[in-house]
C-alpha cells in the first residue's frame, strides 16, 4: 500500500470537474479510447481481449470486484489530465499543499534536549517549494519511502523549525507509524 502517493492522487482528484465513468462499459469504453484499442487495455487489465470488447458492447455489465478496483483505479489514473497538471502547477507555484497527519514524530537533536517519538496530530500548510518537491518526485516514480522522507523534511522545516526561527539544530525528523495521511491542494 502506498499511502503518500495514493494521498497525493486523491488530493489531485479532488480538482476534477466531471466525476469519472460510472458503469463498467463506460469505463473500458473510456479506457479502450485513451489506449486506441482493446488489446493494450486487455494486457493491462490481465483479462482477455474478448472479455474487454464483451464490456465494451454491454455485453458483461458487473465486473469481479478484483477486476473492478483495477477499472477504476486506471480510469483514475488517466482522467482528466488538463485539469490534473494546472491543479498540481498551481500547488507547486502558488498555492502550496496541506498535510494532514498523526503519525509518531520524532526527530536527532543535540544531547540535552528531548528529542523522544510521540504522536502527533499536525495539519500544516506546506508552502509551494516543498509541494513541487513532493509532487515532482511522484511523477519521478518515487518510492513511498522516498515520498515520506521528502514529507519529513518538510515538515521539519515548515512545523518543527518554523522557517528557521527555533530549532536550529534539529538534524533529522522521523515520520513512523502513520495512523492517517491527507493531502489538499
Amino acid at each position: 500500500m502506498s499511502m503518500f502517493a495514493d494521498g497525493l492522487d486523491q488530493a489531485v482528484q479532488k480538482a476534477f470537474t466531471r466525476p469519472i465513468p460510472k458503469s463498467a462499459g463506460a469505463q473500458m469504453r473510456y479506457l479502450v479510447k485513451q489506449y486506441k484499442g482493446t488489446r493494450a487495455v486487455a494486457q493491462m487489465l490481465r483479462i482477455s481481449q474478448r472479455t474487454v470488447e464483451r464490456y465494451v458492447k454491454d455485453q458483461i455489465k458487473k465486473p469481479r470486484p478484483d477486476l473492478a478496483a483495477r477499472l477504476e483505479r486506471e480510469v483514475k489514473r488517466r482522467w482528466q489530465p488538463q485539469i490534473r497538471a494546472k491543479a498540481k502547477e498551481r500547488a507547486a507555484t502558488t498555492g502550496g499543499i496541506v498535510i494532514d497527519t498523526r503519525a509518531r514524530l520524532g526527530y536527532t537533536a543535540p544531547i540535552g534536549s528531548t528529542d523522544q517519538d510521540r504522536i502527533r496530530h499536525l495539519t500544516v500548510a506546506l508552502p509551494p517549494q516543498h509541494a513541487a518537491r513532493l509532487l515532482d518526485a511522484q511523477d519521478q516514480g518515487a518510492t513511498d519511502q522516498e515520498l515520506q522522507q521528502i514529507a519529513a523534511d518538510a515538515l521539519k522545516e515548515v512545523y518543527f523549525q518554523d522557517g528557521g526561527r527555533r530549532a536550529g539544530s534539529l538534524e533529522e525528523v522521523r515520520f513512523t507509524d502513520i495512523e492517517h495521511l491527507e493531502f489538499d491542494l
